[in-house]
């Protein structure tokens, strides 16, 4: 599975747009993580963060991260709040 690296860097814009943010935790680039925490989201600096099924990531550097998370919460099935 490839997913584009401009999407990891563009996720919690999306997210934060959308308003599905609050009392979730994400990670982000650092330089959105006021935007998301604004937003009612628990920012945290790590490679990969899951919460319930939703997946961020921070940069194209933890492509791979977020790469090999994404497939095994897509494996996982759906999740129940």
């Amino acid at each position: 599975m490839r997913v584009c690296q401009r999407h990891i860097c563009r996720q919690g814009e999306l997210l934060a747009e959308a308003g599905v943010l609050k009392g979730r935790k994400v990670t982000s680039y650092n330089s959105i993580k006021t935007d998301l925490k604004n937003a009612g989201a628990i920012w945290m600096d790590e490679q990969v963060v899951v919460d319930n099924g939703l997946v961020t990531s921070r940069t194209p550097d933890d492509l791979d991260a977020f790469n090999k998370k994404l497939v095994e919460e897509i494996r996982e099935g759906r999740h129940t709040a």
